[in-house]
């Protein structure tokens, strides 16, 4: 056969051709195949690999489709054992990700391969690897770019973590799990706030998972670098022989507990440190179910996302601190109005009490003590004092629900404090308040606190949205791990132009309004998990639509298909 009719030559020219646009690796090796089968003059053609977990090799793309390939031959080919081949078959190995990765294997029925064909396909299989390589490299860094166009967009820092998982995933393509945890350097503890679950429909279980780090693991934390573990024997060992047992314990988590449904077991892990000036930010994760399945490849992908990660950390550190801080502004803010109407409601009840108890005085002393007036008098006084007493005990049921910082509410006792403590506003301003509260509703994800704030100034805003009076509907179900609450007035309404803007911070209509309050809401149903909704016609009402996530139940924080920034847009603002 000519050199210039070589079965390579034929097939580089070939692949020029039609591969030089290609940026799908899945498409470049099925043409590939294809090309190869033609340069050769093949009757058959398969790429083999062995997938993870299993001993024999597969065909995972095969000309023509169906046809029948010696397994155990590509078995050991693929496992370095140099099996006898028959003039009839060509093997090439491909390299992927750093590794032997798999096989291209010709079959030629009638003749029989020459010698010039025997020396051909070892060349074709690299002009495969590092086309295949070439596409790998740009996808990396297309992923990157990506990611960094999504740093500039300025998403929710939780967003921008699911963002990174699922460029490691489009990358490494593991089988079970990634995962972020921030370090929380004065309680020196670990906690998962991302985990993408390769292999489960259902958001991860695990998010919120605390873990208090030993000495040693801090060390081995604080020294940087990637860190890999292979399950062997039921013990993790480290790749490069590091004493890092603890480490690998303490990113172990997902092991199945007690009432828990079969949990893929993590037997190939990377993990790596976030390092700043300040110290520990956290660790980014990434497992596979079978071990070996990654490698230095997957190592190196894993350090060069470690700073986008470090950034999305330190933008929620800021965001939580900012956010805290608009809270408590919020709430002295909530406290100073509630200072002001609570004051008129005691004014007016004691103020109709003075004059009485001064007439009974001057009637005692003249000796004019009239029994049915007495009662009368006494009966009113009587009524003063119970409203006072109730204005009191919400201002301190109020008080008692800020001083819980537990990890679930009432959702009932929370609506219930809040119009307590505007019970006697909404008589003044003649609202009617209707409730259809089952009598027991499961808890929800969020501290007592939050929650009574929530309700607190979601009520005062329907308060002051119906000065001339109107009806207050306050309404709640359980279905599907979650709360469906909804709030509905029929005051003033929101003019269309502002519907889009009333979240956001420092917006208001009101003379002596912050515009923290609606901001401040969207802050706390975010921070449990839920979604925040508004509904609003000038002049007829407004409706507020709250979903909030049940105790125990997964927060629907990520993990789930990658969504544009308009349909996040979109979902923010509906």
């Amino acid at each position: 056969m000519a050199e210039d009719g070589s079965p390579f030559l034929r097939f580089l020219s070939e692949m020029h051709g039609h591969l030089d646009e290609v940026r799908d690796a899945d498409k470049a090796l099925k043409i590939s195949l294809r090309l190869a089968r033609e340069a050769f003059g093949a009757d058959e053609a398969c790429f083999a690999r062995i997938p993870p977990g299993k001993r024999r090799a597969e065909p995972f793309l095969a000309l023509p489709p169906g046809s029948l390939w010696r397994q155990q031959l590509l078995s050991d080919y693929l496992a370095g054992r140099r099996p006898r081949l028959t003039p009839d078959l060509l093997l090439a190995t491909l390299e992927r990700r750093g590794r032997r990765w798999g096989a291209l294997a010709l079959r030629m029925r009638r003749t029989g391969f020459d010698a010039e064909a025997v020396r051909d396909v070892a060349r074709v299989g690299q002009a495969i690897s590092r086309l295949v390589q070439r596409i790998d490299r740009m996808r990396i860094a297309e992923v990157r770019a990506r990611i960094d166009r999504k740093m500039m967009e300025q998403l929710r820092p939780k967003d921008l973590f699911y963002q990174i998982l699922h460029g490691l995933r489009t990358l490494t393509h593991y089988d079970h799990s990634a995962a972020i945890l921030t370090h929380d350097q004065a309680a020196g503890a670990l906690e998962v706030v991302a985990e993408q679950i390769a292999w489960r429909k259902g958001k991860s279980r695990r998010i919120g998972t605390r873990a208090v780090l030993a000495p040693d693991v801090r060390g081995l934390m604080e020294a940087g670098g990637v860190f890999g573990f292979d399950l062997e024997r039921g013990r993790w060992r480290e790749w490069q022989g590091r004493e890092a047992g603890g480490l690998a314990r303490v990113i172990d988590y997902n092991r199945k507990a007690d009432g828990e449904e079969d949990e893929r077991r993590e037997s190939s892990i990377l993990c790596a440190s976030m390092l700043t000036r300040e110290g520990v930010l956290g660790i980014v994760k990434v497992a596979a179910c079978h071990a070996g399945t990654l490698g230095a490849f997957e190592a190196e992908l894993l350090q060069r996302f470690l700073p986008q990660a470090a950034v999305a950390i330190s933008n929620l550190n800021r965001t939580a601190s900012l956010e805290t801080g608009l809270l408590e502004a919020e709430k002295r803010q909530v406290l100073a109005g509630l200072a002001r109407g609570v004051s008129h409601d005691v004014n007016n009840a004691f103020g109709s009490v003075l004059p009485l108890v001064q007439q009974m005085i001057v009637d005692a002393n003249a000796g004019r003590i009239e029994r049915d007036v007495l009662v009368k008098d006494l009966e009113q006084i009587e009524e003063s004092l119970q409203v006072c007493r109730r204005i009191f005990g919400g201002m301190l049921s109020f008080a008692k629900g800020a001083a819980q910082s537990v990890g679930e509410g009432e959702v009932t006792r929370a609506i219930e404090s809040a119009l307590t403590v505007l019970e006697e506003r909404l008589r003044r301003h003649a609202v009617r308040v209707q409730r259809d509260l089952p009598a027991k509703l499961p808890h929800v994800s969020g501290s007592q606190a939050d929650l009574e704030q929530l309700f607190l100034n979601l009520a005062t805003n329907a308060l002051d949205a119906m000065p001339s009076g109107g009806g207050l509907w306050v309404e709640a179900r359980a279905a599907d791990g979650q709360l469906d609450v909804v709030l509905r007035d029929d005051g003033c309404g929101i003019p269309a132009e502002n519907l889009g803007r009333v979240k956001e911070p420092f917006f208001t209509t009101k003379p002596s309004g912050n515009g923290l309050g609606l901001s401040i809401c969207r802050a706390i149903v975010w921070k449990m998990g839920g979604r925040m909704s508004i509904e609003s016609q000038e002049g007829e009402g407004t409706c507020v639509r709250l979903f909030l996530p049940l105790t125990g139940e997964p927060r629907p924080a990520g993990g789930g298909p990658e969504r544009s920034p308009d349909a996040k847009r979109r979902e923010r603002d509906a």
